[in-house]
């Protein structure tokens, strides 16, 4: 296939048919390059060079009820993990002048939990208050499932945007999870949208899931208008139900974020958890299709550090995102 073509096609307003989207993940390490420049075509017509940056705050950690196979906060889980209740007011507020003070544009508060107690949502909510009246910065939550009345109090705290990943295609996901299910996942991504946020919706890819289900998954983002897509690679974690998977290589890493530029165009696309672990010495090359990325470190795992990061984006040629006050 010519990917220039298809790129072309896309800017043309001619979105790709799902066996495209496959034929991309299928290319060989030969066309990787060619994949790459064509899905940068995309990327550059919506976002130039600039890359966001997001810095995540994990509030609460471990001690979840769910029992999703691939997460280390998960009730299965037996990883050696920080585990704490939700943080106070000061210390969320104070997580997000250094979030700014970094550059980002974002900031991520996540909570472990199938859904916020009303306390946690309390204390999520006073926190976002205080940032939108101090901080100049974008605040997303990630809460677990969400109802409509929860996700109204979000949006009129100050939240701009909701997390929920799909995680997986409907396909797949009931292999990974039992105590949800992946309707109630979608359910919360559209409960996030119709109360106004922004919605956050990704996946995680290598979890032993088929090139389809990854096609399918990118798919159903493009279904829900995911507003932001964060793009996770599983780098499998020690006391997981998953810690035997192998890691996907690095061409297998890029061609799927590319597909996911190729099927989701004009959104945001963001290189996640695991890229420092599975992209390796590559991982410059995700800029080229991805237009944000996570920086200093994920929910229970490190990052290659902010200032690794920021000489990364420099060298490529690439420039941070600043937040308009």
């Amino acid at each position: 296939m010519r990917w220039d073509t298809l790129s072309r096609s896309v800017l043309a307003g001619k979105l790709p048919a799902r066996k495209q989207a496959l034929d991309i993940l299928k290319s060989s390490d030969d066309e990787l390059l060619a994949v790459l420049h064509a899905a940068f075509a995309i990327r550059r017509h919506y976002f130039g060079r600039g890359v966001s940056i997001h810095i995540i705050r994990n509030a609460k950690s471990g001690l979840c009820s769910e029992n999703c196979s691939f997460c280390s906060q998960s009730a299965l889980s037996e990883s050696e993990i920080p585990k704490y209740p939700m943080q106070s007011v000061e210390q969320i507020v104070e997580g997000a002048r250094e979030a700014h003070r970094l550059s980002a544009i974002r900031y991520c508060i996540v909570a472990s939990g199938r859904t916020p107690t009303e306390k946690d949502l309390a204390t999520i909510c006073e926190a976002a208050s205080l940032i939108k009246r101090e901080v100049p910065v974008q605040i997303c939550t990630s809460l677990g499932l969400l109802s409509e009345e929860q996700a109204r109090r979000l949006k009129k705290a100050g939240v701009d945007r909701y997390n929920h990943n799909l995680e997986s295609s409907e396909r797949f996901y009931s292999s990974l999870c039992t105590t949800h299910e992946f309707s109630d996942r979608v359910a919360t991504a559209k409960t996030a949208k119709t109360a106004g946020l922004e919605l956050c919706s990704g996946g995680l890819i290598g979890m032993g899931e088929n090139l389809q289900d990854r096609v399918d998954l990118a798919f159903a983002l493009r279904d829900l208008d995911a507003d932001s897509i964060p793009v996770n690679f599983l780098d499998p974690r020690p006391g997981t139900p998953l810690e035997g998977l192998v890691r996907l290589t690095p061409a297998d890493c890029l061609r799927t974020l590319a597909m996911f530029r190729f099927v989701n165009p004009d959104k945001e696309i963001r290189i996640a958890g695991g890229r420092e672990a599975c992209i390796g010495s590559m991982q410059v090359l995700s800029l080229y299709a991805a237009n944000s990325m996570f920086t200093i470190g994920y929910l229970t795992t490190s990052g290659q550090g902010y200032e690794a990061d920021m000489e990364m984006i420099r060298q490529a040629g690439f420039t941070v995102t600043e937040i308009i006050e």
